[in-house]
């Protein structure tokens, strides 16, 4: 089917890109640079070893230094251990099978640890992930197979070839912490026989809604349900919360934050609490007993010897076999038991949980959520259920060309655009003003947003202005390009100074400890750093800088504070704004401020755009417009 076919190109355009920035990554940085970009672990200690399946070797390994840098290390993802004393040669390949805090567990392409192992310093790098990108071709090959044999229902639906159908609901779901457009979604999802939407702009209660339509799915029809996201925070967050409505979860993959809680939804917990872990243990020690005494016969000393080392290896063999029978038997059963199985996306295809079939699935975030991923789920389930919102981030694309051509836009995207009757918007909002909501609401969600009373007309103190446009037209504040990106000095230190006035406003009614929480945002990561700066020297802001947060619009998506600051950076003659043109990503950084938002830019370079033309009408429309040359 064309559908498929064209999805499989992009795919596989992606997948080069990827691969290529990869390449140049690693052969044209040092092992400190890799290091501080979260490919590598080194140095490393060795902290014990087991046999696992496959008579692979796992082993686990701990960073001993830099234990503060963030890192991309994730379970499934391909890596390598790697000596320094000779790098290029003394590496042995293998998988991430276990990550938490400081710690990791590889499982090693090998039985045994290379002798190089003991020389040198020891690191870990990811290698580049053709597995996933595996994973996702197949899924799309599987889904063009039924999309030609058009029986399967589902796939018809979403490709468009058929409209999803529902069936009568006698009544509406009693849950009382539920709104009425909440409630509507609901009922949709318990509804749909193959396909329900809710689309929940910024604040409105969408992971909520999705916890409470999972248990009424349940409820319904006692059937194990599959919920998926993209990213593993997304998971983390709605195993918590689904757990804390008293269904039964299994988490696999590892959890992103390891919190208690968490962890103890994962299956590696479960399975190490089971009582039959004890025989595991036992066998697994004599198999390396049996090991260990094979490897006494290191060379060839005569037929016996050889004969009786590989009765040696054998055995070790054989009890491997039996202790893999019990960890299944032992997975199957924690599996049957589970009410709601979570994962990400590519994690829902995990060798323990690849072979099950499902009622629903559940996709969340799934405006972020890259299509072909999409289907690796989808192709186990006779009914999806998307929720996200299209107005937001979209997934992150390494290929400007596949973007350009199609794989930007997300199976959440298609399906608002082919299938309303499908869809349900969450319209009321629990987060913004109502002045800081109101721009949003009417470019990106037909007018049809309402502040709850709760939210509607709380601020920072009486008489406070919610929403301010500082407009530094005519100040002479001129970007400047450092690299690739945008910066603008004179913006920085002025925004800079400008929250610092307004902490001196607030100072007679908060004190540092409860200073309301603040973002400061820019879309440009050289503006952040200059903004970073002016934050550290500002003698002012000192006392409540742990309740000031400096980063990119990406970082902050799904978050939210009392006050955020927006320095769009640019101003020039030309009036070109760059990416700043990508108003989906204005949308989130503006809809983070929940009682005051500030944005400072140059209204002659943003106005040539009519987004930010109308944004700044709508600021002087609620007296909201401001000169910088009244703070100058």
């Amino acid at each position: 089917m064309d559908y498929f076919k064209q999805l499989l190109q992009l795919l596989k355009a992606e997948r080069n890109e990827d691969r290529e920035q990869y390449r140049r990554l690693t052969e044209s940085t040092s092992i400190a640079e890799r290091r501080s970009d979260g490919l590598t672990w080194y140095p490393i200690a060795i902290r014990g070893s087991e046999l696992g399946r496959g008579d692979y070797l796992t082993v686990e390994v701990e960073r001993t230094t830099h234990q503060d840098i963030a890192h991309q290390f994730r379970v499934g993802t391909p890596a390598m251990l790697f000596s320094n004393h000779d790098p290029k040669n003394d590496r042995v390949e293998g998988t991430i099978a276990y990550q938490g805090g400081n710690r990791l567990k590889i499982t090693l392409l090998t039985d045994e640890l290379p002798d190089w192992s003991r020389d040198g310093k020891l690191g870990v790098e990811l290698l580049f992930d053709d597995q996933s990108y595996d994973q996702m071709q197949e899924a799309l090959q599987l889904a063009s197979t039924l999309a030609d044999k058009g029986e399967n229902r589902l796939v018809r639906v979403l490709t468009g070839d058929a409209n999803p159908t529902f069936r009568p609901l006698p009544t509406l779901p009693v849950i009382p912490r539920l709104n009425e457009s909440q409630l509507q979604a609901v009922g949709t999802i318990l509804a749909a026989n193959e396909l329900a939407i809710v689309h929940g702009p910024p604040g409105t209660g969408k992971t909520t809604t999705l916890v409470q339509a999972i248990k009424a799915l349940y409820g319904q029809d006692h059937k194990q349900i599959l919920v998926v996201a993209p990213s593993n925070a997304a998971v983390d967050l709605l195993s918590e919360k689904l757990h804390d409505e008293g269904l039964r979860v299994l988490r696999v993959g590892n959890p992103a934050r390891v919190s208690e809680r968490l962890m103890g939804l994962t299956l590696d917990h479960q399975m190490a609490d089971h009582r039959m872990m004890k025989d595991i243990k036992k066998l697994r020690k004599q198999a390396s007993e049996f090991k260990a005494m094979a490897h006494k016969y290191k060379r060839s000393f005569g037929r016996a010897e050889r004969e009786q080392r590989k009765a040696l290896f054998d055995e070790a063999h054989r009890i491997m076999k039996d202790v893999a029978q019990i960890e299944q038997y032992i997975t199957d059963e924690l599996l049957a038991q589970a009410q709601v199985i979570t994962a990400t996306l590519v994690g829902a295809n995990q060798y323990l949980i690849r072979d099950r079939r499902y009622h629903t699935v559940v996709i969340d975030e799934a405006g972020q959520a890259l299509e072909p991923a999409c289907w690796i789920p989808i192709l186990k389930a006779q009914k999806v259920v998307l929720a996200g919102d299209h107005c937001q981030l979209p997934p992150t694309i390494k290929s400007v060309d596949a973007a350009r051509q199609g794989l930007a836009t997300t199976l959440l995207e298609k399906g608002v655009t082919l299938h309303p009757e499908a869809v349900r918007l969450l319209n009321v909002q629990y987060r913004m003003h109502e002045r800081i909501m109101g721009y949003s609401s009417s470019v990106f969600y037909g007018g049809q947003l309402q502040a709850h009373t709760s939210v509607a007309t709380h601020s920072l103190h009486t008489g406070d202005l919610p929403l301010l446009f500082v407009d530094t037209a005519g100040c002479g504040f001129e970007e400047k390009l450092e690299g690739t990106s945008s910066t603008n000095p004179e913006e920085a230190a002025f925004l800079i100074r400008h929250l610092a006035l307004l902490a001196e406003e607030l100072s007679p009614a908060y004190g540092p400890a409860d200073f309301p929480s603040t973002a400061v945002i820019s879309p440009y990561k050289a503006q952040l750093n200059l903004l970073s700066e002016q934050l550290t020297q500002n003698a002012e802001l000192a006392p409540f800088r742990a309740r000031i947060a400096v980063n990119t619009i990406d970082s902050f998506q799904g978050q939210e504070r009392d006050i955020v600051y927006i320095s769009l950076t640019r101003s020039n003659d030309k009036g070109e704004i760059g990416f700043l043109s990508d108003i989906r990503r204005m949308n989130v950084a503006m809809t983070r401020a929940r009682k005051k938002l500030v944005m400072i830019g140059d209204s002659a370079t943003l106005a040539t755009h009519s987004f930010y033309a109308d944004l700044i009408s709508y600021a002087q429309t609620h007296d909201g417009y401001r000169s910088a040359w009244e703070w100058m």
